[in-house]
C-alpha cells in the first residue's frame, strides 16, 4: 500500500484535526473548471471545485454537491483519480487536516439555482496554467495527476 501524500506546513500550537472533503477535476474544450474565491480582506485564491464531506454524505455524494454549490455545475464522477491530505488554515483561520479524495468527473449540465456561495465563481483554465493557479499544492498535485493520465 502506498503512503498518501501530505502537503502544507504546520503551524506550531494548531492542532489540524481531520477533515475529509472531496474534489474533482472536470474539463470542457480542454478547460478546467476552477473556482476563483473572493473574501474581503484576503487575496484571491483559486481550488479546484470541492469541498467537505458531511455526515452520512459518501464522497462522490459531497463532490456532486460541491461542484453545485460553488459552481452551478451538475456534474457526475467517472473515475477516483488519487489521495492526498493538506495542512491548511481556512479564511477563518481555523485549522485542518484536508483529508482529500480526488476524482475525475464529467459536466452534465449547469443550474444557477445550485450555486449558493457568491464568493466563488467558476472560471475555466488551461490544464497547465490551472495547476499553476492552485492555492493548495496537494490541488496542484491531483492535477498534474490527471494531466499525467490523461495524456497517456
Amino acid at each position: 500500500m502506498r503512503a498518501v501524500p501530505q502537503f502544507g506546513t504546520q503551524t506550531p500550537g494548531l492542532s489540524y484535526p481531520d477533515r475529509p472533503a472531496a474534489f474533482g477535476v472536470a474539463q470542457r474544450d480542454g478547460l478546467i473548471a476552477v473556482v476563483e474565491v473572493e473574501t474581503p480582506g484576503q487575496p484571491t485564491w483559486r481550488d479546484l471545485p470541492g469541498g467537505g464531506i458531511d455526515p452520512g454524505e459518501t464522497a462522490e455524494q459531497a463532490l456532486v454537491r460541491e461542484f453545485g454549490e460553488e459552481a452551478g455545475l451538475i456534474v457526475r464522477p467517472t473515475a477516483w483519480l488519487e489521495r492526498a491530505d493538506q495542512f491548511f488554515l481556512n479564511d477563518q483561520g481555523r485549522d485542518f487536516n484536508v483529508r482529500g479524495s480526488f476524482f475525475e468527473a464529467e459536466i452534465l449540465g449547469e443550474d444557477a439555482a445550485l450555486h449558493i456561495e457568491p464568493d466563488h465563481r467558476l472560471i475555466w483554465l488551461p490544464p497547465l496554467q490551472a495547476i499553476a493557479a492552485m492555492r493548495r499544492e496537494a490541488h496542484a498535485w491531483a492535477l498534474a495527476v490527471w494531466l499525467r493520465r490523461a495524456s497517456t
